[in-house]
């Protein structure tokens, strides 16, 4: 009997299901047709298996987590929950097997952020980040659930802002949220394609987070410190400091370059989710609870889309 089932067969969970192969993990796939066909004999096999990865549409993922959190070891995709009720359930039971796949915290951005001190950058003082991909202008993706408001209330912010939301919350601690702009340019479906909102961290920062689904691709951060620079364009990292850098008649400089990073984002994020499953598995394998801050992290940052 296999030990590990996947709920869902999208395409995040082929994903999964492409590195769990890599990493010889035999698993078993559970899809039901819709809620009324629920696939009973075939639930039956994953409630005997003992490591669970929820990728089916976010709506969804509750009820799951509710039927099987019983001494299992739960990987979860984001968001967690929809409902602030659900959020709440969560709350209470302070579950210490469940993992939500915030993979971000995995980039090479994440590892940079995991070390900040090395860099001696001080505190953050503004950031601004801008990622966009243009899915939405594609016939193909008129019907699917990341463009329909019941199945995805917040569209691209709860997809791809959120696990940005969710980086600057781990490393950083969020104080406020504004409301964010939701907008829908494509007409693709009655979701919305583009988000832009506005935070404020504990030691009052701002950060600012445009996301689209109808623009270019485009990647772009600009991170800015008391004393230096994360810059982020595409495939480029480059980290500059400090902020007393001066020309020989005592004029200030842009500081120099003391890191400069060429990396492909597309296999950055890949990398990050081999590293996001592979650090689960390795709980599972030790059988170790998940991290407290992981846990409480990802409950934050769900609250903050859902409220």
């Amino acid at each position: 009997m296999n030990k590990i089932a996947i709920i869902g067969n999208g395409i995040q969970s082929k994903r999964i299901q492409k590195i769990l192969k890599k990493l010889k993990k035999e698993f078993l796939i559970y899809k039901p047709i819709n809620k009324k066909n629920e696939d009973k004999k075939n639930f039956k096999l994953v409630e005997k298996c003992k490591i669970i990865f929820i990728c089916s549409p976010d709506v969804t993922h509750f009820e799951y987590i509710k039927k099987l959190n019983h001494n299992r070891f739960i990987f979860c995709e984001k968001i967690p929950v929809t409902k602030i009720k659900e959020l709440n359930y969560l709350k209470k039971k302070n579950l210490k097997k469940i993992y939500f796949n915030y993979n971000f915290r995995f980039l090479k951005i994440g590892e940079i952020l995991s070390n900040i001190k090395k860099y001696k950058l001080g505190k953050m003082l503004y950031t601004t980040i801008v990622t966009t991909k243009g899915i939405a202008g594609k016939k193909e993706y008129k019907k699917n659930w990341r463009f329909n408001k019941k199945k995805c209330p917040k569209g691209v912010f709860q997809i791809i802002s959120i696990h940005i939301l969710d980086l600057i919350n781990f490393f950083f601690q969020i104080k406020k949220m504004q409301k964010p702009t939701l907008l829908n340019f494509s007409k693709t479906g009655d979701g919305f394609d583009t988000s832009e909102v506005k935070l404020k961290l504990k030691n009052n920062a701002i950060v600012n987070i445009f996301s689209s689904y109808y623009a270019p691709l485009f990647k772009y951060w600009l991170m800015i410190f008391e004393n230096g620079i994360i810059k982020i364009e595409n495939d480029n990292i480059e980290i500059k400091g400090p902020r007393n850098t001066f020309d020989k008649k005592g004029n200030f400089e842009v500081p120099k370059s003391m890191k400069s990073i060429k990396f492909s984002a597309k296999k950055d994020f890949d990398v990050s989710l081999v590293k996001s499953v592979i650090y689960f598995l390795n709980k599972c394998k030790n059988n170790k609870t998940i991290p407290r801050h992981h846990y409480w992290s990802s409950l934050k940052s769900n609250f903050l889309v859902l409220k």
